[in-house]
């Protein structure tokens, strides 16, 4: 017993979970399918040539940023170069459709069934925008002499492939979340974030001369870790009791029972950063197919230096406070859509529920969403320095060779606490099981 109490609570609980069967075999489930994705980012698409893909990637900061994404699968144009972000963006439009159109709300409000419906058409939206997302950057492929433009077999097995790809990530995904620990999506993005995190180790070793500047920008991305893990825990608590009614002697007495509402601070988590990622990230793309690899002026140019997140200042400035400002929006938007869904209040009502000291009905609703809109601006300001954390960080440290993503961070972040309260989760319940034996 005392040796047990002498180890570090992290490190006896990897024991535990090692000495439960069960709970070892989902683990080496999750770490399985983990590798079996890293070997898919490696397998690389035909007709493609490095050389070409190479200097595209060295002279475009953007796809550089979005390589990192992808645990450098894109760089290599594999068969994993679009991730499951397809499918991501079809679950955000779905969850943007479902308040607005009316069969979709009725679906979401059918219980599972409902949900397994909802996710299915999700499944199917995927398809279409992996199609279109795979043929945008075969174009850009093809523009930069990678991939021969006048073979359309070439084409047309290039996309595939690449649909094929998304939905096998996706289908590894939904593996792990049914047979190992945690959300499989999320951690399919979060091996692929954290796989491209050697290289920006050795681009470290690039700024070597600048030791102070180093230092500085470690002691920033230590603080802003700290940051993301204290508003994602933090949350506000909203007191609420409930009358009910008991059965006791032939005779029917009413108790009240106390319980409370966590609020999260920042309860949109990620999707405002890549919601507006996307939006600033779109224009810097979409110029770059218009400029030619020598070009130094034009309008074409201007845009991508001014949407683009490397490019010094002045013109660099533009991305970050529209980064900045988009995410405070998003913020907004997606907190107040979510809550609304929600229906706290109608479910208060329903539940025989009531806040102390707030009428049921309208008062609870406003009383609610003014404690909402209060704590999600220091969410929203959250998610926008976390946004501009990169620029702020070379900005004070001069150390411009780490092209390090706050979305990456934000992410990593957020699947390691999710995995772990899973897995402190699953240790809690198989000791209390064995505690009842």
């Amino acid at each position: 017993m005392r040796q047990r109490a002498s180890r570090p609570r992290l490190l006896q609980a990897m024991i535990d979970a090692f000495s439960l069967p069960d709970l070892r075999r989902r683990i080496l489930i999750t770490f399985g399918i983990l590798v079996i994705f890293r070997f898919i980012s490696h397998v690389p698409l035909p007709g493609v040539n490095p050389d070409a893909l190479q200097e595209l990637f060295d002279s475009n900061a953007l796809l550089g940023m979005l390589n990192l994404f992808s645990g450098g699968a894109m760089k290599q144009f594999s068969v994993a170069s679009m991730g499951v972000y397809p499918y991501i963006t079809a679950s955000i439009i779905m969850i943007l459709l479902v308040p607005v159109i009316p069969r979709l709300q009725a679906l979401s409000q059918e219980g599972e069934s409902g949900r397994n419906k909802i996710n299915l058409i999700t499944h199917w939206l995927m398809v279409p925008l992996a199609g279109l997302s795979g043929y945008g950057q075969l174009v850009l492929m093809q523009r930069a002499g990678a991939v021969d433009p006048t073979n359309m077999i070439l084409t047309v097995t290039i996309v595939v492939s690449l649909i094929a790809g998304t939905v096998f990530l996706v289908w590894l995904g939904e593996l792990i979340t049914e047979y190992g620990i945690g959300n499989g999506i999320s951690i399919i993005i979060f091996g692929g974030i954290v796989a491209g995190y050697p290289t920006l180790i050795q681009q470290g070793f690039l700024a070597k001369e600048n030791t102070t500047g180093l230092i500085v920008y470690g002691v920033i991305v230590l603080a802003t870790i700290i940051l993301i893990v204290i508003f994602t825990e933090a949350h506000r608590r909203i007191p609420v009791q409930y009358a009910r009614s008991v059965f006791r002697g032939g005779r029917m007495y009413k108790q009240s029972g106390t319980t409370h509402i966590p609020m999260r601070v920042n309860s949109a988590g990620m999707i405002p950063l890549i919601f507006a990622m996307s939006l600033v990230l779109f224009p810097g793309v979409l110029a770059s197919y218009f400029i030619g690899p020598d070009a130094t002026s034009g309008f074409w140019y201007t845009i991508e230096r001014m949407f683009n997140p490397a490019t010094a200042l002045p013109l660099g400035a533009f991305y970050w406070i529209l980064y900045f400002l988009l995410a405070i929006g998003f913020a907004f938007f997606y907190t107040m859509i979510t809550y609304q869904q929600q229906d706290l209040p109608g479910t208060l009502q329903r539940q025989g529920g009531f806040i102390p000291g707030i009428r049921p009905g309208k008062n609870t609703a406003s009383y609610l969403g003014g404690v909402i809109n209060r704590i999600t601006w220091a969410g929203a300001l959250f998610l926008g320095f976390v946004a501009v954390m990169p620029f702020l960080a070379r900005w004070v440290t001069d150390v411009q060779q780490i092209q390090l993503s706050s979305l990456g961070m934000l992410i990593v972040v957020g699947v390691i606490l999710d995995t772990m309260k899973q897995l402190e989760a699953q240790l809690v319940m198989r000791r209390y099981e064995g505690f009842i034996k």
